[in-house]
């Protein structure tokens, strides 16, 4: 939740006792890094041996300390430096056999090459090693980090919370700052959901992420987690960080004076923190990835996305031309979908052009009974899969998979169950009952659980012929009541109400449970190749870097109306690829063909998925869909896929105008998507960016041909490009083409 608060300093460290031997701890590693023009102390680090390692946007120098490593600076080639203040902190005591022992560092040795850097620390006793560990895996964008602690020991290892990475930038007088950070879009985008705040003296904020974002008031949302700080002057330049997880995590920054200081990794909250490492064991560190550039928040915007476009999304997805998908999703009928309505959507999503039929709830015999409804589905899942496929299609398929009801049938999860019970977040009463679709959560953390998992997805995908699968709902826990799970005791008081249980433990809980996910995920792909996954939970609760890593695409709110659907778009598509951003189109009361285009349109500036039985569409609205779809395959699909993007207006409020470009300045093409809210302004100028000032552009408008113009990219820059839109809740497309 971003809340600007003071930020206390040093993490305190507990003497909590773990319990239980088999525990892969979490460690959080520390990092400085200092700002702008500020200079080294010398004394810190002349003894030290030092390293640079580099990609086309990111220069980083790193320092391998007798007793602790450094970041001395961060910059863009031949731009600005920010620079350190301190070297890094890296945790001071582990605990053994129930004692707390002092940790003493030493460097053992150091591997380097301009594209990675690995400092291996050791501690004789208790005996650990740390591997502080850099490498900027793309020729693009940010470079990575990450800390793996190694236990020696014969006896389980207990770790208290480590950052996986802290900072503390100089900084010169009189340095403005700029502070931008996203919310997620879960239930509903909240009424800001990008934030972009002066930093002045005394600022302190900090924003927390988890595997589940649940409702509440706009100041307690959870943020993607990622923030970006640049100059209010000049080029802009600045730095940006993110974590590669989707665990509970957390962000802090604070300025005073001529210092910026933060941290983020894993959660503190609640505390104490405390993971354990099994004889012969390692923890790592959630990933974090840290970049520098220049031109503001919207180049650093493009690199960014070009980075997790390279190194985070799946090549195999990304090989495939028609990636991202035109979908459509039989949840427009409910939990009411029948055999008969599926055959019925099939026929008519394959005659509108789109690619998949992705069957939602509804299908299934019980909560954690995930077998086909023989009442529903008299013909079995495959055959409605099969039929999908002979009409060219591909077929997803939603599943809350780690959720358990009560249905004994042979297969099912039953939390009455005294196996399946065992590997559950909690017990419920003799009384209980799942609602429609979710029940208790599965700690996917314990192995026998993941275990049963992985056999239940790999039936799922191979009994059903599926080329999708979704997971939905409270996939991941965040919390849990057992202490017999490899995560950290949650035993004494202070666990709170059910589904969440959030406790002492709740880091612990899903940074393992996170783990399993990954785990699971990467089997699906190495045993079912060109299988596409899904990530829902309700809507926008689990978008950060870590399920773009795994996953091939995220919904990105639960909130489907136009409106919604591009503010959650607005705000995601700051720091992850459009491709992956999942907007559902939900059942819109059009006035006009002009207001159904412009609901269409609000979904399909990334994946569009059409949540509505289009049967029940007009035969104007079937042709006027399918000529828009036609316009997303061939022309706007490469650009979602490859262009540059540039938020050209305020953020969508729907009263005023709003618009968003993509232009891929190697092939000289683009596309502006704009829309006319309710307001009675029927024209509106948006000024382009990412053109090139003396080349000639020819625009052509998609609805209203006879505005179409030319002019070279210095006028639409400076000038602006005119759209003009008689009738309110309208949208229109202006492709940008450049003039040989």
């Amino acid at each position: 939740m971003p809340v600007v608060q003071k930020v206390s300093g040093a993490e305190p460290f507990y003497d909590t006792a773990g319990q239980r031997h088999g525990r892969r701890p979490m460690l959080r590693g520390t990092v400085g890094i200092g700002v702008l023009t500020g200079l080294i102390v010398p004394s810190l680090f002349a003894a030290n041996s030092t390293f640079s390692l580099s990609t086309a946007d990111t220069s980083l120098v790193v320092s391998a300390g007798p007793n602790a490593p450094s970041v001395l600076s961060l910059a863009t080639p031949g731009g600005a430096t920010w620079r350190s203040r301190a070297p890094q902190s890296l945790i001071e005591r582990a605990q053994v056999n129930g004692t707390w022992h002092p940790l003493s560092w030493k460097l053992t040795s150091t591997n380097h090459n301009s594209k990675n850097a690995s400092f291996i620390y050791e501690c004789a006793q208790p005996h650990v090693r740390l591997n502080w560990q850099w490498e900027a895996r793309a020729p693009v964008g940010p470079i990575e980090h990450r800390i793996t602690i190694e236990n020696l020991e014969s006896t389980p290892v207990a770790i208290p919370l480590q950052d996986s990475f802290s900072f503390d930038w100089s900084l010169p007088p009189g340095t403005g700052l700029r502070h931008m950070w996203i919310d997620k879009g879960a239930g509903k985008p909240t009424a800001a959901g990008t934030h972009e705040t002066a930093i002045g003296d005394h600022y302190a904020w900090q924003g927390e992420s988890s595997t589940y974002a649940e409702d509440g008031p706009d100041a307690s949302r959870e943020v993607i987690p990622w923030m970006l700080v640049e100059s209010a002057r000049g080029a802009n330049p600045g730095w940006y960080i993110g974590v590669e997880f989707s665990g509970r995590t957390r962000l802090a920054l604070k300025r005073e004076a001529f210092s910026l200081s933060g941290s983020m990794g894993l959660n503190p909250s609640p505390g104490p923190f405390l993971t354990w490492v099994p004889p012969g064991g390692s923890f790592t560190t959630p990933t974090v990835f840290l970049g520098a550039f220049a031109g503001g928040s919207e180049a650093a915007g493009n690199i960014l996305r070009r980075w997790v476009t390279r190194a985070l999304l799946n090549p195999a997805t990304m090989a495939n031309p028609s990636y991202p998908l035109l979908v459509e999703n039989s949840w427009g009928e409910g939990m009411g979908i029948n055999e008969q309505k599926a055959r019925a959507m099939i026929a008519d999503t394959a005659g509108l052009g789109l690619e998949m039929f992705h069957l939602d709830a509804g299908w299934f015999r019980g909560v954690g009974d995930w077998y086909t409804n023989p009442q529903k589905f008299p013909h079995g899942l495959a055959a409605i899969a099969d039929e999908a496929h002979r009409s060219g299609l591909k077929f997803g398929l939603w599943v809350d998979w780690t959720q358990a009801g009560t249905d004994s049938e042979s297969g099912a999860l039953n939390v009455h169950d005294p196996k399946i019970r065992d590997w559950l977040t909690r017990d419920v009463s003799p009384e209980w009952k799942p609602e429609d679709f979710k029940g208790v959560t599965l700690d996917i953390g314990d192995p026998p659980g993941r275990a049963w998992c992985a056999r239940e997805l790999d039936r799922l995908v191979s009994e059903n012929h599926l080329d999708m699968l979704e997971h939905d709902g409270y996939l991941v826990a965040k919390g849990c009541a057992r202490d017999d799970h490899p995560h950290a005791s949650c035993a004494g008081p202070g666990l709170g109400p059910a589904p969440f249980l959030e406790s002492s433990c709740s880091t612990d809980v899903s940074y393992h449970a996170v783990r399993s996910y990954y785990d699971l995920y990467e089997g699906l792909r190495r045993n079912h190749a060109g299988l596409l996954l899904e990530a829902c939970n309700d809507g926008g609760r689990m978008v950060d870097f870590g399920t773009a890593a795994h996953t091939d695409y995220a919904s990105i709110t639960d909130s489907y109306d136009p409106l919604s659907n591009r503010r959650a778009f607005y705000d995601a598509s700051h720091v992850l690829p459009p491709a992956m951003l999942e907007c559902y189109v939900e059942k819109y009361p059009a006035r006009s063909l002009a207001n159904f285009v412009y609901a269409l349109r609000s979904g399909m500036m990334g994946w569009c998925t059409i949540m509505q039985d289009s049967t029940t569409w007009t035969a104007e609205q079937h042709e006027t869909a399918r000529r828009a779809f036609e316009t997303y395959k061939t022309r706007l699909r490469p650009l979602i896929r490859d262009g540059d993007l540039y938020h050209i207006s305020p953020r969508p409020d729907g009263v005023h105008w709003d618009a968003v470009e993509y232009f891929a300045p190697e092939r000289g093409e683009g596309v502006v998507f704009a829309f006319r809210g309710s307001s009675s302004e029927p024209s509106h100028r948006f000024w382009l960016k990412g053109l090139q000032p003396e080349r000639e552009y020819e625009l052509r408008f998609e609805d209203h041909p006879s505005s179409n113009q030319r002019a070279r990219g210095s006028e639409l820059m400076s000038s602006g490009l005119v759209v003009s839109l008689p009738q309110a809740a309208s949208s229109e497309l202006v492709f940008i083409n450049a003039r040989e």
